[in-house]
């Protein structure tokens, strides 16, 4: 058999919002578990031993990464979350990919004005990273796909569909 297969992936930058996210969590739990411990309020003890074991289950959630799964002709992006749960985010067909670019490709213009194009972004969040476009369309639903693929991903795709693939 001859099938194309790369994959390729990426951890997700912890933005601002996140880091203040986890420390509020953090903030809200100590000051309920110090309430407890010195009203000794039953109550607040269990409303805090509760935010610990929220905290240990939820926290590591917040630690997002991408990996992409390329086999002919099929495009997984799936999203791990504290390295152990997987799960596939989005899967699409070749044939229903219009246009693949790096994000700052001058093809991407004809597409920049459309107001009802969805975006949903796999990509790291960094900026000196190479994010590449996809513009994958289903029936009436444009959807603008950011992510960042490898060498190897980009040869794969453009082999299975080479006027589709634009590269840097």
């Amino acid at each position: 058999m001859n099938e194309l297969y790369a994959e390729a992936g990426c951890k997700r930058r912890n933005t601002v919002k996140v880091v203040l996210g986890k420390a509020g969590l953090i903030a809200v739990v100590v000051i309920i578990f110090l309430l407890a411990l010195l009203t000794l309020n039953q109550i607040l003890m269990f409303v805090g031993m509760l935010g610990i074991v929220g905290l240990v289950f939820f926290l590591p959630r917040l630690n997002v990464e991408y990996e992409y799964i390329f086999v002919d002709g099929q495009l997984d992006f799936d999203k791990i979350m504290g390295g152990a749960r997987r799960k596939t985010a989005m899967r699409i067909q070749i044939e229903q990919i219009e246009l693949v670019a790096p994000v700052d490709s001058h093809t991407l213009d004809s597409y920049q004005n459309n107001s009802q194009m969805k975006v949903k972004d796999f990509s790291s969040g960094d900026r000196n990273a190479k994010v590449y476009a996809v513009m994958h369309r289903q029936g009436e639903t444009l959807t603008k796909i950011l992510f960042e693929p490898d060498e190897k991903m980009l040869a794969c795709m453009k082999q299975k569909s080479p006027r589709k693939i634009v590269e840097y």
